[in-house]
């Protein structure tokens, strides 16, 4: 079912404007005027109106595309991880074998949903130096907007660095995430309409607890509906105390705990429990993820316990990232909060069958048929072809 802007926020005036552009996106402003009767200084005053709230993007009357469209902001990440060929003797070099890939939340969860066949856009800061190029030209090859990424000279792009045992268990790992504090709130609201024509817009807790913030109090206007992951239990600390700006609120067991200042949800209960209490902060819905104990989701209305999608599991990089990118892509395509987390249930499934951050033959053709065969339920009323 396509999602459109919110017409319910546009003037009579500017909604018979925006009625004339759609029809004819080369329409100039004084034919506007003269068609409608008004001054060509009113119409420039309803175009600029009509673009900071997201229902034109920029010059040239460009009109948001239909079916609804999500922008990602947060961490872009150079990977980087070297499995010790012995156990590990410190003081010394040791012997390892090296991989790198491409990670951050914002940034898997962005080509997830480019596979699934969405546009998403994607913002962050990197440097500009080989990771970011590299991490730019993957994502263009996916078919996401970087239009609005901050490149910084001078600027390290954020790196991940592990050190693994023989065994693949974690040794030692090392984060430069210095770069993702230089993007800010005014550098958000330059490029506001960015986010004022999504339907959706995702932000991980990369972010600053001011950029978060701006997000939150959609700052620059605009109708869209925020979602937020929490990332890990130190960047929780980086969430606003009243989450009523958040949509959709992403964490798991441990995460709720430290936003909660409460023990760890040992059980389903207590995770649905938890999960309610972090509506009554103000989140509109949360999906508190146990992982192999499944999804508690609560708030507008809905309780559930959702058991989760059995796995064979070769690696558990992205599958977090992978459940959210299923749940935002259920709700894109018209499914109800419930059948939209199975959809992430799912997700995260597949990405732990597969080697990597992103699963690379993932298609909306492959969730479909991956659906069906482990008979995850569709909402009523949903095609299955949106799976």
């Amino acid at each position: 079912m396509p999602i459109t802007p919110i017409t319910e926020d546009l003037t009579t005036q500017e909604t018979a404007v925006l009625a004339l552009i759609a029809r004819n996106p080369f329409i100039g402003q004084q034919e506007i005027a003269e068609t409608l009767g008004f001054a060509r200084s009113t119409v420039a005053a309803h175009v600029s109106s009509l673009t900071r709230k997201g229902f034109l993007l920029g010059r040239g009357y460009v009109l948001p595309p239909q079916g609804g469209r999500v922008v990602c902001v947060g961490g872009a990440v150079m990977d980087r991880s070297y499995r010790l060929l012995a156990p590990a003797r410190m003081e010394t070099s040791n012997p390892a074998e090296g991989a790198r890939s491409h990670g951050g939340v914002a940034r898997n969860v962005a080509e997830n949903l480019a596979l699934l066949g969405h546009r998403p856009g994607f913002v962050s800061a990197l440097g500009d130096d080989e990771a970011g190029r590299r991490l730019l030209d993957h994502l263009r090859g996916r078919g996401v907007d970087v239009s609005r990424v901050l490149t910084l000279p001078g600027a390290h792009t954020a790196e991940y660095v592990a050190l693994l045992d023989p065994s693949g268990e974690l040794v030692l790992a090392a984060a430069d995430m210095a770069v993702f504090d230089r993007l800010t709130p005014e550098d958000l609201l330059r490029i506001w309409p960015h986010f004022a024509a999504a339907s959706w817009v995702f932000a991980d807790a990369n972010l600053t607890p001011e950029a978060l913030a701006c997000l939150c109090a959609r700052q620059g206007g605009g109708s869209y509906r925020l979602a937020v992951d929490a990332v890990s239990v130190p960047k929780t600390r980086r969430l606003p105390a009243d989450l009523a700006g958040i949509d959709l609120l992403f964490l798991n067991a441990d995460e709720a705990a430290a936003v909660l200042n409460a023990p760890r949800a040992a059980s389903g209960e207590e995770a649905l429990a938890a999960a309610r209490a972090l509506c009554a902060k103000g989140a509109g819905q949360v999906r508190l993820s146990m992982g192999a104990a499944g999804v508690a989701l609560a708030g507008r209305g809905v309780e559930a316990l959702l058991p989760a999608v059995p796995a064979q599991v070769v690696d558990v990089t992205g599958a977090g990232d992978a459940a959210i990118a299923g749940t935002l892509h259920g709700l894109l395509k018209g499914r109800d909060a419930v059948s939209a987390a199975r959809l992430g249930s799912l997700m995260a499934a597949l990405a732990l069958e597969a080697p990597g951050a992103v699963r690379g033959d993932l298609t909306s053709e492959f969730l479909a048929a991956q659906a069906e065969l482990r008979s995850i339920p569709a909402a009523a009323g949903a095609h299955g072809e949106d799976a």
